[in-house]
């Protein structure tokens, strides 16, 4: 897959046809990342779960934040799941990784939508992610059972069920009655008294193919556009030519157009992805900066 988009402009849904990796393939893949630092082996498996990343960042688009942004979280979210991962542990790294993805995109979600500067505790994270569906539930279950919850009952069940203390509950329900409103509410348009919530983009595996149809090249390519500007000019070429073409280059061709050996253009292209590494890791920020 062309990391940088630079190859035909689709890169999410490259991302969807990329390879399925079985368990033993992912697992030597990763164990040639954990002993060896082998980036060829890195890429493989990153470039095998993008799809993952993507489907996952289209989950969040609920709460407002740009795809881009959601994307390159996601994508920071699945470099640090490979760079901790332990193969040994028997566990599928699509499973490891899920962890570390949605916590990534839930602390940019946190971290920098106006609407929900609300902190960033693990009791606060679960409150917001959970607190209108949770409200909804049980508003559902009382009209069910014929009762009428006023706003204490409510938030004193909410607490209960979300397992956090009630003033936490007052202060989220405070922060949040500004410009958001309950999915629960009718549309006024609507004569048939369809809830808004009826009109929230389904959340199952299609909605990661209509982001592969909906987004282009920018997503990938603005999250590793300054991972690429921190290599040299060589590097950069050489990246380009062994992992960004349609047909790769063989170390030995590169060796014979540059005048380097076959195992000093093999580090030049190690030592390049690993500063590419560092750099996703450390400037997420400016990532960000660009993005907005």
């Amino acid at each position: 897959m062309a990391l940088d988009g630079s190859a035909d402009g689709l890169l999410p849904r490259r991302a969807m046809k990329a390879e399925l990796l079985d368990a033993e393939t992912e697992h030597r893949l990763a164990v040639r990342w954990r002993d060896h630092r082998d980036e060829a082996a890195l890429h493989r498996l990153v470039t095998a779960y993008m799809r993952l990343a993507i489907s996952m960042a289209a989950k969040f688009r609920r709460y407002g934040a740009p795809m881009n942004d959601l994307i390159q979280e996601a994508g920071l979210g699945l470099m640090k799941a490979a760079d901790k991962f332990d193969p040994d542990r028997g566990v599928r790294f699509s499973t490891y990784a899920v962890w570390w993805i949605k916590a990534s995109i839930q602390d940019y979600v946190m971290r920098n939508w106006s609407m929900v500067r609300t902190g960033s505790t693990s009791s606060q994270k679960a409150l917001f992610f959970n607190m209108r569906r949770v409200q909804a539930r049980l508003e559902r279950e009382a009209r069910d059972r014929g009762e009428v919850l006023d706003s204490h009952q409510m938030r004193a069940l909410v607490a209960r069920e979300v397992g956090v203390p009630l003033h936490d509950v007052e202060m989220m329900e405070g922060r949040l009655s500004g410009s958001d409103f309950s999915l629960n509410a009718t549309q006024a348009a609507d004569e048939d008294g369809r809830e808004w919530i009826e009109a929230l983009e389904d959340d199952s595996p299609q909605a990661a193919e209509r982001v592969a149809e909906s987004h282009d090249a920018d997503a990938l390519r603005l999250w590793l556009g300054v991972a690429m500007g921190a290599l040299t000019p060589r590097e950069r070429y050489i990246v380009g030519e062994r992992k960004l073409r349609a047909e790769p280059r063989t170390l030995e061709s590169l060796g014979d157009e540059l005048r380097l050996s076959k195992e000093r253009i093999r580090q030049l292209e190690a030592q390049a992805f690993s500063k590419m590494r560092r750099s996703l890791e450390t400037q997420s920020g400016e990532v960000r900066h660009f993005l907005a």
